[in-house]
């Protein structure tokens, strides 16, 4: 499965979420506000997390997963090298991008793996 069908799997699996179009991107959303958004030709989403969400994630690899290069980037707007990132670890950012904007009902409903 190519990595930006499995990124659509994934983010249309958590509750009430959406594929609409914005710009030239296709974006994920939950209440109206969007956690994601691809652009399938560069292989490239982009999450909203938390500066200190980005900070964690971002250790990992910064190949796979790093702060997009402005004051996006500042506000917590992170880029996935979707070429490069493993399932678990997109399921793992996308759930989080989530949980940051989702109503608390909604977010309540996610798990996370454990160490």
């Amino acid at each position: 499965m190519d990595n930006v069908k499995m990124l659509r799997e994934i983010a249309l699996s958590l509750p009430e979420v959406i594929e609409a179009p914005h710009f030239e991107k296709t974006s994920f959303r939950v209440n109206k506000k969007i956690f994601t958004t691809v652009v399938a030709e560069h292989n490239r989403a982009t999450v909203k997390l938390t500066p200190d969400e980005q900070d964690i994630f971002c250790t990992f690899n910064t190949e796979v997963i790093y702060p997009v290069p402005n004051k996006w980037g500042k506000q917590g707007w992170t880029h996935v090298n979707l070429q490069l990132v493993q399932r678990n670890m997109l399921t793992e950012i996308l759930k989080t991008a989530y949980c940051g904007i989702a109503p608390k009902h909604l977010a309540a409903q996610i798990t996370f793996e454990e160490d």
